[in-house]
């Protein structure tokens, strides 16, 4: 979270804008939450040049729980195509399955998750509803610095994209989209809210055993208040939407992340003693795992780490080695001082 936005919210805990009250205890239909909710969702949609026939819904349960409710929505009880590139879609993949005819039109894992199948190899069904990637994968490090064009692939399907770990770091190609969904927790907000952005015309569609409160056109039709949802999370959202403007919007944003990530894989690259292992085409902006090429010297390479500040460096334990987050809150002082602490660490004991 950017720290001038932790900084407004404290000022504002316990009177929002004159009303008396916490944000924390305005009923979701009084006009003082509705203003925070109409504001965000006006910014938000700015911000990501979201088109007027899309309908973007703040929900809850987070991505994981799109991963049942995407297929609950969209399948039409029909087979979907998977494009497998990492966890969060070889979870995304598990969990359809229960819910529809989930089929691997590509899958990574035989490169161990570091590069991306090419769209051209693809084995996309000519039956499927949907096809499913996750945009960026932070476990493994893994992004799509593109959109797939499944139109010019020769399949006239929606593209639904998890872009959780990356939404507003850059510019999204709308037309090439027909859902997107992301938990808010590590570009746009706190725990808690779920940002849905669905093409108008896939409304509609949901299984009659889809939950009301996860029917997408029930919560479009009720300005995503069919349920009590997760008002100060939005609230928060919302100043971390006017933080973004503020910076310049998400084209000043995605800058920022490349230089930010040109600097920290830089200085992976010119080491002897850290490597990357992903394909420099696909490299994540957000999530950078990086391993000591003497893995006994971790423990005190993270030692040193919390020593200088620096925290939560360690590798997800499914790859081991190391990660560094540079989610958009982060800024290039925190990835030079990354950068520095490497390069004493690695003169000093590497």
């Amino acid at each position: 979270m950017p720290q001038e936005v932790l900084v407004q919210a404290a000022a504002e805990m316990l009177d929002w804008h004159g009303s008396g009250m916490s944000v924390m205890e305005m009923s979701h239909r009084g006009k003082e939450f509705i203003s925070i909710y109409e504001q965000a969702q006006a910014d938000l949609r700015e911000l990501l040049a979201v088109p007027d026939h899309f309908k973007i819904l703040f929900m809850q349960g987070g991505g994981l729980a799109e991963n049942a409710v995407v297929p609950l929505n969209l399948s039409q009880g029909g087979g979907v195509d998977f494009v497998v590139t990492g966890s969060w879609s070889q979870k995304s993949f598990k969990e359809a399955s229960r819910f529809c005819t989930a089929r691997l039109a590509a899958n990574s894992q035989t490169d161990a998750y570091t590069s991306l199948p090419d769209p051209a190899s693809w084995k996309l069904s000519s039956d499927s509803q949907y096809v499913h990637i996750c945009t960026n994968e932070t476990i493994h490090g893994v992004e799509f610095h593109e959109l797939p064009d499944l139109k010019a692939l020769g399949h006239d399907v929606p593209l639904v994209i998890d872009f959780s770990s990356h939404v507003a770091s850059r510019p999204v190609d709308w037309s090439r989209v027909g859902l997107a969904f992301g938990g808010a927790q590590k570009n746009l907000g706190p725990a808690g809210l779920t940002l849905v952005v669905v093409r108008e015309d896939l409304l509609g569609r949901a299984l009659p055993v889809c939950p009301s409160a996860f029917d997408y056109k029930t919560v479009a039709d009720n300005q995503s208040m069919y349920n009590t949802p997760p008002t100060y999370a939005i609230y928060m959202a919302g100043l971390v939407f006017q933080w973004l403007k503020r910076q310049g919007g998400i084209g000043a944003m995605e800058a920022r992340n490349q230089a930010k990530a040109a600097l920290l894989y830089g200085a992976i690259d010119n080491s002897q003693l850290y490597l990357n292992k992903v394909a420099p085409d696909c490299r994540s902006r957000m999530n950078v795992p990086f391993f000591l090429r003497d893995e006994s010297l971790n423990e005190s390479f993270l030692v040193g780490a919390r020593d200088h500040g620096l925290l939560q460096l360690k590798g997800h334990k499914s790859v081991g080695g190391m990660r560094a987050s540079i989610y958009n809150a982060m800024p290039i002082e925190g990835v030079q001082a990354l950068v520095d602490y490497m390069r004493h660490f690695e003169t000093t004991r590497g």
